[in-house]
């Protein structure tokens, strides 16, 4: 009876702490008490993680507990007695019998048993068995939590699985669909989710915990998702090699919840001069291998052919100091891009640039296998611990084509062809629009998209679509090959003027340009200079990530015109804005500035931030979108 008292005594000590902290046990009457239940379902006797029961349903219980479900009424009380009673039938037989819970947004809370619960808390037990009565709440889009459960509710309905939870919409349904493609490669079980469970997301569980995921403000679940977006759900899991993969990997998930990102706009800041400058004057000391790669061939693609140019630009500049390799066609399947780039690791590569947004998990996958790498993806996505990205501000010489468009269109309807509604791309549409918009108040811009990010057919077939709307100009249209006139340029598509009943452009009238050698200039620089990770620090206070997001200052990015076709009045149009965007005097971006569903998005004299830009999903008022973007599987 003695060591029956001194648990109570342990118990009642650690309740009356977590009391003073945290209060007493939650109640489910009391939080029920404002939500419309539209249905009330019994799901049998279920096995539930003793960590998800959270609560007890009655306030009269709430209050004999802590929050933690340890006992707050003294010694001298019938409750100390018969917690005590249960101690001793535990110890001696086990809790064998079923508690009684309602589910709740995915938590469960006691309707009988709650000391059943409080003694298996006490003594660090995982699990319990328990008829579980399912509450469901009216459906609110208005609340993330409710958008998650209504997606938990799918998911469990799917595979019966009530021990995952996640803290972003969407998650069930992205692993829902890994698991469709997820297959048993024994005969253990035709149960491939109870499979999924034991032997692939419970290894995973113990060894995040083993490395102290508790500590990381996520569900457990988040982060096994995000490291199977990465690695695939694979079959099965060896906890050697886990462990390993994970130390590196958990240095991401610090940046799950809301990436800390400081987004570096042009190689103008202070600091980067300052460090250009220090390159200038220190003599390296190393020779780095550089390789690129690349997703189509340099004949075949301009995107690639510009990469090209500008690693022949970089080889030149810093010859001596680096040595460049590419290897082209690399395949846009994730499993096979990251075998093309694990190799260029063993091979002794330090720096790697992968230059298209299609490799990026590929690149994070092998950053993280290979940390002493220094590896850069050319995308407009959020930057990571182990992998740097590097962009360019597309959007300011998409509107000055877009002057262009808006000054030589004679139907006042001009064609967009595009690839796929990323942030990136929506902006680049909004300031190409903005831009026929300020020298043409009248004109619309009709978008289609190829849903392929270079394909000449999908592009020749949205054509025939935008000119039947009645575009006489196309931004966008892709160019089989670099035409003579811009192949310095490395110009993969054109601001197209066309004749009437012709789906042939008569002229082609400008585009964007990319100087790839200057971004590869600056970075190689720092690298040789050991200047790389000093500009980090500078700019990586608070654990932030560095995005590299340059502009027409930098001049990373330009305008080419026809001189020929373009008139002279809109050449100097076009020379006047870019000087005021490049000394930053104007923001394509500045209100008042309305959506195509008339919200005002930026009041008048507004400026878009950088990161309203790279997170863009609106459209401004003069954008129509002739089909709807539906997500291909």
């Amino acid at each position: 009876m003695a060591v029956l008292d001194e648990h109570y005594k342990e118990a009642l000590k650690s309740g009356k702490t977590d009391y003073s902290l945290n209060g007493y046990l939650p109640c489910l009457e009391k939080i029920l008490r404002n939500e419309d239940i539209v249905a009330n379902i019994n799901l049998g006797i279920l096995d539930i993680q003793l960590k998800k029961i959270v609560g007890t349903y009655s306030h009269l219980r709430g209050i004999c507990f802590s929050k933690s479900f340890m006992p707050l009424l003294d010694n001298d009380t019938e409750f100390k007695t018969k917690w005590s009673q249960l101690c001793n039938s535990h110890l001696n037989e086990g809790i064998n019998h079923p508690i009684k819970v309602y589910e709740y947004l995915n938590q469960f809370y006691v309707i009988e048993g709650n000391k059943r619960v409080s003694i298996l808390k006490f003594f660090g037990a995982a699990s319990i068995a328990a008829e579980v009565i399912r509450l469901v709440p009216k459906k609110n889009d208005k609340s993330i939590i409710n958008c998650i459960y209504y997606e938990f509710l799918n998911f469990y309905n799917k595979t019966k699985i009530n021990n995952l939870w996640f803290t972003k919409k969407n998650s069930f349904n992205t692993l829902l669909n890994l698991l469709d493609s997820y297959t048993i490669k024994n005969n253990f079980s035709n149960n491939k989710y109870k499979h999924f469970i034991i032997f692939i997301y419970d290894t995973f569980r113990e060894v995040y915990l083993k490395l102290d995921g508790e500590k990381l403000p996520i569900t457990t679940a988040d982060a096994f998702l995000e490291y199977a977006k990465i690695y695939g759900i694979n079959e099965p899991i060896k906890e050697k090699e886990l462990e390993k993969t994970l130390k590196e990997f958990m240095k991401e998930l610090t940046h799950f919840n809301e990436k800390n990102v400081d987004i570096l706009v042009d190689s103008s800041e202070t600091s980067l001069n300052m460090l250009s400058t220090i390159s200038n004057f220190i003599t390296p000391s190393k020779n780095l291998k550089v390789a690129f790669v690349y997703a189509r061939t340099i004949e075949s693609s301009g995107w690639t052919y510009g990469h090209e140019l500008g690693r022949q630009y970089v080889s030149t500049k810093l010859k001596g100091q680096i040595t460049t390799s590419f290897v082209e066609g690399v395949p846009e399947d994730t499993n096979r891009a990251y075998n093309y780039i694990k190799e260029l690791a063993e091979k002794g590569n330090n720096v790697i640039f992968t230059t298209s947004p299609i490799f990026r998990t590929a690149t994070l996958k092998c950053s993280i296998e290979y940390p002493q790498i220094k590896f850069f993806n050319c995308s407009d996505d959020s930057p990571y611990t182990h992998m740097s990205c590097y962009f360019g501000r597309t959007y300011e010489p998409r509107f000055l084509t877009g002057l262009i468009a808006g000054a030589m269109t004679k139907t006042n309807i001009i064609g967009y062809s595009a690839t796929s509604p990323t942030s990136e791309v929506i902006g680049s549409i909004n300031a190409f629009a903005l831009g026929t918009k300020l020298v043409n108040p009248y004109s619309k811009v009709k978008v289609a998209w190829t849903r392929e990010w270079n394909s000449h057919s999908k592009f020749s077939n949205l054509e025939t679509k935008l000119l039947k709307c009645g575009c006489d100009i196309i931004s966008n249209r892709n160019l089989t090959l670099p035409r003579d006139e811009t192949k310095k340029y490395g110009v993969y598509s054109m601001l197209c003027s066309f004749k009437e009943n012709s789906n042939i452009p008569d002229r082609y009238l400008a585009a964007p340009i990319w100087n790839w050698g200057i971004y590869y200039e600056n970075i190689l620089n720092n690298i040789l200079n050991n200047t790389f990770s000093t500009l980090l620090d500078m700019f990586n206070q608070n654990s932030k990530l560095i995005n590299f997001w340059y502009g027409l200052k930098s001049g990373v990015v330009d305008v080419y015109y026809s001189k020929k076709y373009v008139p002279i009045e809109v050449q100097r149009l076009v020379e006047a804005m870019k000087k005021m965007i490049t000394t930053y005097e104007f923001n394509p971006f500045t209100g008042p500035i309305y959506d195509n569903q008339n919200n005002l998005r930026l009041s008048s004299d507004e400026l878009a931030a950088p990161d309203e830009i790279l997170s863009m999903n609106w459209f401004v008022d003069n954008v129509d979108i002739i089909e709807p973007y539906i997500k291909e599987e």
